[in-house]
């Protein structure tokens, strides 16, 4: 059985498929063989340590998902160079910041504008040695950066000596150093998480055989390979199962990238599955009343099959009639814009909600939620197929380690968690890994949360993001926000009310809903920033959201509401990588639209 990430590259690569990776050039993939993409890795390897590198060293990568990322990393896996993630999204000093902390010697930079944002903050690093650029384009005059096209010459060069990169890899332990991940975090600096080869692969073990990836499977990679959910289902176990992945040009390109892949399987966050529902649900308000029907039917006739999908058994005679028309008429062509091929979904980096899951098991995409930390790199549990409970993550990885329960319940109901797949500590970091990391060796995973007796995890919040009212109420924002992004008008909804006296919220219209519906009432508007400043629009938020706040305690329902203009953005700085609400930097940006909630006079109710 592989220990290290190095022992899983070349199992891997031993199956021999003629596109283990693939990228665009052009306009069509390009794929990568497993016996070219050992022959670069091994390449580039050699040339690093020819240029002085040494097992130990840590090499950061500043890069969007690309082959090069992969072949990196792998480089690294193998020669014992811990490699440093950083996410391309990250503005300069952020980027310093990760760069000096984790003492990296060498960072690989994707583009031109990625090199000029580590030179820019270059007299910060003085442990960095050496800049690489990915592309073959020109790099910043003066500036002393490599190539990688060269890098991979000159192991080209030195091709005799593969045999020594073998050796290398035959070297590394369960218990080495194998990626500093920095965690995004929505307060603070960022702390370097140490995640071991052991650490890793015991998830990668844990999960491929339960989540049934084929010799053959194809994904497209479009999360940031830098956040530990897309590096471990989307980058190691793909390869180690034998599936192809092929990366997106890009987050704008993903639809059309789908009809060109065609993948088996879809590695996505909540906010992803979020859109695609809010777009068929928009097409489908658009659409002619005849072709409503037919959907609502069509819905209607897969929730009656949900019970026996999410148990995997069969179901009436009557009820599977009505379920492959439904798909025949209406999920089929649905499915189709993902390329039609996806036999089901991987969700994780956030809760999804009850609602989503529904309606992508009615259509013929299960979908097989996660739960995890970059922490715990990163899975605890997940939904097995056949035990779907919407509102649950599924049963823990493991039932125990070393004799102690792998997950256990605190007194407060905050998630603890103990096993091979929890990380050493943070790099550099004593303070925060004591705070974290328990005499016992659990680690704390500051949610809060609860086992059934079928042994299945349900979260119901962040332990640091409960609101705590000024009567001193609890208020778990989490779920009544996923409640609230369900309704068709609401695109994103961030809860408001920590030692206030009630409970506020800010909403982001589903704008495309909100057009339409302005159309129909003759309420004119220049642009969206101007149709979200509409009294009328904030009334009619307002009336969604007392849909909600029926079935809410008292204390948690929503007393008033601002409207945001446009939507939060990763790009923006509102959303984390794995695009969660950052509320620090909303209750920071919007603080005026919160503090004037609360000097109005509250609505009565």
């Amino acid at each position: 059985m592989v220990s290290t990430i190095a022992e899983l590259f070349y199992e891997a690569c031993s199956k021999g498929l003629p596109d283990a990776l693939a990228a665009k050039s052009g306009g069509t993939y390009v794929p990568i063989s497993h016996a070219e993409l050992i022959d670069r890795v091994e390449r580039l390897a050699l040339a690093l340590r020819a240029r002085g590198l040494q097992a130990g060293d840590h090499v950061a990568i500043v890069s969007e998902n690309r082959p090069e990322w992969a072949i990196l990393d792998y480089a690294c896996a193998l020669s014992g160079m811990p490699s440093v993630p950083i996410y391309p999204t990250l503005n300069g000093p952020q980027t310093s910041y990760v760069l000096r902390n984790s003492g990296a010697r060498w960072v690989f930079c994707s583009t031109a504008e990625q090199v000029q944002k580590v030179i820019g903050q270059k007299d910060e690093l003085p442990a960095l040695e050496g800049i690489v650029m990915m592309d073959d384009g020109r790099e910043p005059e003066g500036s002393g950066v490599l190539h990688w096209s060269r890098l991979l010459d000159e192991g080209q060069a030195m091709d005799g000596r593969r045999s020594e990169v073998r050796a290398w890899a035959a070297e590394r332990r369960a218990g080495d150093l194998l990626t500093l991940i920095y965690t995004s975090g929505t307060t603070g600096d960022p702390k370097g998480a140490m995640l071991t080869h052991g650490n890793v692969v015991s998830n990668i073990l844990a999960s491929v055989p339960v989540l049934d990836i084929r010799l053959g499977d194809r994904s497209l990679s479009f999360l940031p390979l830098s956040h530990i959910f897309e590096r471990m289902a989307g980058h190691y176990a793909l390869l180690y199962a034998g599936a192809s992945i092929y990366y997106a040009e890009s987050i704008a390109t993903v639809v059309a990238d789908l009809q060109l892949v065609r993948p088996t399987i879809l590695v996505a966050v909540p906010r992803i599955n979020e859109k695609i529902y809010a777009t068929v649900r928009d097409n489908v308000a658009g659409s002619s009343i005849v072709k409503r029907f037919i959907f609502h039917w069509a819905m209607l006739a897969g929730r009656l099959a949900l019970p026996f999908i999410y148990e995997n058994r069969p179901a009436p005679l009557w009820i599977r009639f009505q379920l492959w028309w439904s798909r025949h008429l209406v999920f089929n062509k649905i499915l189709a814009r993902t390329g039609g091929n996806l036999r089901f979904g991987v969700s994780g980096g956030a809760p999804l909600a009850g609602m989503l899951l529904e309606f992508f098991c009615c259509i013929g995409l299960p979908i097989i939620e996660g739960y995890g930390l970059t922490e715990t790199s990163p899975v605890i549990a997940f939904n097995r197929i056949g035990e779907i409970a919407p509102g649950k993550v599924g049963r823990p990885i493991y039932e125990e380690w070393e004799g102690k329960p792998f997950v256990r319940i605190a007194a407060d109901g905050e998630i603890l968690c103990r096993g091979p797949n929890v990380m050493l500590g943070y790099w550099k970091n004593t303070l925060a890994t004591a705070e974290a990391i328990d005499a016992e060796g659990y680690f704390h995973t500051g949610d809060i949360g609860e086992l059934d007796d079928l042994g299945r995890l349900k979260i119901t919040d962040r332990k640091k993001e409960i609101i705590v009212t000024s009567g001193g109420k609890n208020v778990a924002p989490q779920p009544i926000e996923e409640r609230l992004k369900t309704d068709k008008y609401i695109a994103q909804a961030v809860l408001i009310g920590d030692k206030r006296n009630f409970i506020t919220a800010l909403l982001v219209p589903n704008f495309a809903s909100m057009r339409r519906w302005a159309g129909l009432k003759g309420i004119a508007f220049a642009d969206d920033r101007d149709l979200a400043g509409k009294p009328e629009v904030k009334a009619k938020l307002m009336q969604r959201v007392e849909l909600a706040n029926a079935h809410l305690a008292n204390y948690e329902r929503i007393k008033k509401i601002a409207v945001l203009p446009a939507e939060l953005t990763l790009e923006g700085g509102q959303l984390t990588p794995s695009l969660k609400v950052k509320r620090r930097v909303v209750n920071q940006e919007f603080g005026h639209l919160i503090e004037a909630m609360y000097l109005e006079p509250k609505l009565p109710g």
